[in-house]
């Protein structure tokens, strides 16, 4: 006698309990956003007003921990929690786990915030918590599905990590955070050379199809491997030696290999679409970046403007991207981009523009300038699509 088999729930669709609790990517993107938008006011008013932030971190560190080790971390846990489920055909990380999981994130960054008032080790422990736990259940996922070419994604949740614990060792020695920075910064742009690389043609691929274009997209080959492979040694150069000559050099090779890559992708094609040319831009930053590396390297710009250019136009253009993107398609709307969604991604990039731009202009107000198109664009996404992530439910084909 054969059992029968029982019917497997659809990923993403089961009706009992808060929506915002369904799916990593609902609490964590629209917590995420809202950190992004928090998170640059207090720096702001830091800036001009003097505001003790992070107590023995200082602000600077803080906010610079809070970028890289706090909303970005946010992100990917909310795209990881998402896409993992697709890749292993299995269930999504929901209910009780996933509340759980929200709550350690944002006791860390509750930690690291009042820093002054829980000391400076009991912050450290609580923020260092999130990302083992995030890496262990990932890594569960991928191999409980069998995915092993999954695996290599991990890489980079793990140089995040251990940049965190670096950032914190050093903190607590009096070594150099911002080497621990650069390596977590390396290792969230070698995510997005992977998944770029990834998505960003299968997506371009399916939108030039469905408009019956036949001029598709290079498939994946070995140049691409090739170009992950030069890009990752190069930023592992700029972690150790950002003003190294074999730095400036490889950065410089990586540079023009990312042009290549991109131009492969016909991403001119998609510029009406704004939800998928907006991935076409944001990689665009990737061979800006590779260069203000080398010329930060050769002093023609200060060291901090290559770190703005990778994290806010890279990662930042990058997340907000996939952040609209996932929302709309796993609430059940059009993917398309909206006039507000559209504007939320020009106020981000002229972000990653200005940033650097202050630092070698001097400008006080560029800065703040910058921040401000910040909180612009991630205030958009929270205005736009945070109803979404809370109350709407994607609802089966043919309900």
């Amino acid at each position: 006698m054969t059992q029968e088999k029982r019917p497997r729930i659809p990923r993403g669709l089961k009706q009992e309990g808060l929506a915002l609790w369904s799916y990593g990517f609902r609490p964590f993107f629209l917590g995420g956003a809202m950190w992004a938008v928090l998170t640059m006011a207090l720096w702001i008013a830091a800036l001009i007003h003097g505001l003790p932030l992070g107590g023995d971190f200082g602000a600077p560190l803080w906010h610079a921990h809070e970028m890289v080790f706090g909303f970005a971390p946010a992100v990917l846990a909310g795209f990881l929690l998402t896409a993992i489920p697709n890749w292993t055909g299995g269930l999504p990380v929901s209910g009780a786990r996933l509340m759980a999981l929200f709550g350690i994130w944002a006791v860390g960054r509750i930690a690291m915030a009042g820093a002054a008032l829980t000391g400076i080790w009991p912050a450290m422990l609580i923020d260092a918590a999130f990302l083992p736990i995030l890496l262990a259940i990932a890594a569960r996922e991928i191999i409980a599905g069998a995915k092993w070419n999954d695996l290599k994604v991990l890489a980079g949740v793990a140089a995040v990590m251990a940049g965190n614990l670096g950032f914190h060792a050093a903190v607590l020695t009096g070594g150099d955070p911002s080497l621990w920075l650069r390596a977590a910064v390396a290792g969230f742009v070698v995510l997005v050379l992977i998944m770029g690389g990834r998505i960003i043609p299968s997506f371009t691929r399916n939108w030039l199809n469905q408009r019956g274009i036949t001029r598709f997209p290079v498939p994946y080959n070995r140049f691409d491997l090739g170009v992950i492979w030069v890009s990752a040694g190069a930023l592992a150069l700029w972690a150790i030696a950002p003003e190294g000559r074999l730095t400036m050099v490889t950065a410089l090779i990586a540079a023009g290999l990312n042009l290549a890559r991109l131009a492969r992708w016909q991403g001119l094609a998609t510029r009406s679409e704004g939800l998928l040319f907006v991935l076409h831009l944001a990689y665009a930053f990737m061979p800006l970046g590779f260069v203000t590396i080398a010329a930060a390297g050769m002093g023609v710009v200060q060291p901090v403007s290559a770190l703005h250019v990778l994290t806010v136009g890279v990662i930042g253009g990058t997340m907000l991207a996939m952040m609209t993107r996932v929302t709309r398609g796993h609430t059940g709307r059009a993917l398309t981009a909206s006039r507000m969604t559209r504007l939320s991604y020009l106020c981000l990039f002229a972000a990653a523009l200005a940033r650097p731009l202050a630092d070698v202009l001097g400008r006080m107000a560029l800065m703040e300038a910058a921040g401000i198109l910040w909180m612009l664009a991630f205030g958009m996404f929270v205005l736009e699509h945070g109803a979404m992530l809370v109350l709407r439910r994607r609802q089966p084909r043919g309900a």
